[in-house]
């Protein structure tokens, strides 16, 4: 499931570094207001087996401006998601949101209009074909051909040997977290946008939007569409948009 906030703001620029990581914090500040033991079990210890942070949200959007290269252009009105594939997430995020009038992105004032929740496809073939607006980010071993550990920050990027291996794991990773019987299985990347590095907590994150081809069962393709593709989906990487 999801949330949409539509908004409106009288600024013109979000600063690069601002576009995805107000998102985290902004999130855990929303469960805090809401339902902060829920809100301090995930920041804490994490969810279920793996200790995830089981939601996902996406950069602001202004369809109603241009875009430009070397600017994130804002202006007029806007929208906002946040995605979770736990209701009670969800649930608190939404109440979050509607006891807030004026959100603050990183310094940029949003003012909020109308709140409301998107339900995820059924997916009742079983086939998901998703496309990410923001890059999704993947760590693989850091390890050469040979086994030998050169690096623990070993950013995979799409074209790399290990990259389907890692984002498949991590498909199955986020149904283990939620305790979901089913499978998401990756049967193909089929587009790769361009490289970008989105500035978060914890540094440069660099990655690549893409899209993929799923089969799997139905809720496990809804669980997945809610939460995102790839790692550091509470950053706003790997959010899905079609």
């Amino acid at each position: 499931m999801r949330i949409r906030a539509e908004m409106h703001t009288a600024a013109n620029t979000i600063p690069w570094n601002k576009v995805l990581s107000p998102g985290r914090q902004t999130t855990y500040a929303l469960l805090a207001r809401s339902n902060p033991s829920l809100g301090r079990q995930i920041h804490q210890a994490g969810w279920g087996k793996h200790r995830m942070a089981p939601f996902g949200h996406s950069a602001p959007t202004f369809p109603g401006v241009a875009r430009e290269s070397a600017t994130y252009v804002t202006g007029g009105p806007g929208t906002i998601e946040f995605g979770s594939p736990l209701s009670e997430v969800i649930e608190a995020i939404a109440t979050g949101l509607r006891q807030t009038e004026l959100l603050d992105w990183g310094g940029v004032a949003f003012r909020l209009t109308r709140v409301s929740a998107v339900a995820p496809p059924e997916f009742a073939d079983g086939t998901a074909r998703f496309r990410t607006a923001t890059p999704v980010v993947m760590k693989g071993s850091g390890r050469t051909p040979t086994g030998e550990r050169t690096t623990r920050q070993a950013w995979l990027l799409p074209g790399d040997d290990e990259y389907p291996t890692y984002l498949a794991q991590n498909l199955q990773r986020k149904l283990e977290t939620l305790d979901l019987p089913g499978k998401a299985l990756l049967e193909a990347v089929t587009w790769v946008g361009p490289k970008r590095s989105f500035a978060v907590g914890g540094g440069l994150k660099p990655g690549a939007p893409i899209e993929v081809q799923l089969r799997g069962d139905p809720e496990a393709l809804q669980a997945i569409w809610s939460w995102g593709l790839g790692q550091a989906n509470s950053a706003g990487f790997g959010w899905i948009t079609a």
